[in-house]
């Protein structure tokens, strides 16, 4: 959970990581299907770029990035919702942050589909929301694609 060592072990909402702060809920509550959120690393420009800035100043996007997967649903209906940057902004590049990432994500099924800089950095500046991390991890950014949570449509058969 890392944070603030006086909140070390504590929680505030019971099944929220107390990351996720009430500006940070409302913007993953905002979003729609299909809306993205990009985590991004602390060289980012986010406040230039970002349409909504949430700062998670004193994390990195690892710890982020748990934190939006345990409230956050992803798109089923594309075979990867999460994208990420690339070492040097080349997809056949990888650094060990790079694969933190693809296994964070690989054991929870998520697929991961690695952007050069061409193709990320719009989906960054388009995005609902950019969280600005104090991630040092150069190339240390990633974009989440929001999905639905699934439930029974009004009058169908229960069952």
């Amino acid at each position: 959970m890392g944070g603030t060592p006086f909140l070390k072990g504590k929680i505030m909402l019971i099944g929220i990581p107390p990351l996720l702060g009430p500006e940070f809920l409302f913007a993953l509550r905002a979003m729609g299907h299909g809306d993205e959120i990009a985590l991004v690393d602390g060289n980012y420009p986010a406040q230039a770029h970002a349409r909504r800035l949430i700062r998670a100043d004193g994390h990195g996007v690892i710890a982020v990035l748990e934190a939006v997967l345990a409230v956050l649903p992803l798109d089923e209906d594309v075979p990867a919702p999460v994208m990420r940057a690339s070492l040097n902004n080349d997809p056949a590049q990888r650094g060990p942050f790079h694969d933190r990432i693809d296994a964070l994500c690989a054991a929870r099924g998520i697929g991961v589909r690695p952007l050069a800089g061409a193709d990320l950095y719009p989906r960054i500046q388009a995005a609902h929301t950019i969280v600005a991390t104090s991630e040092m991890a150069l190339f240390g950014n990633l974009v989440l694609r929001k999905g639905v949570i699934r439930g029974e449509s009004p009058g169908a058969p229960p069952g």
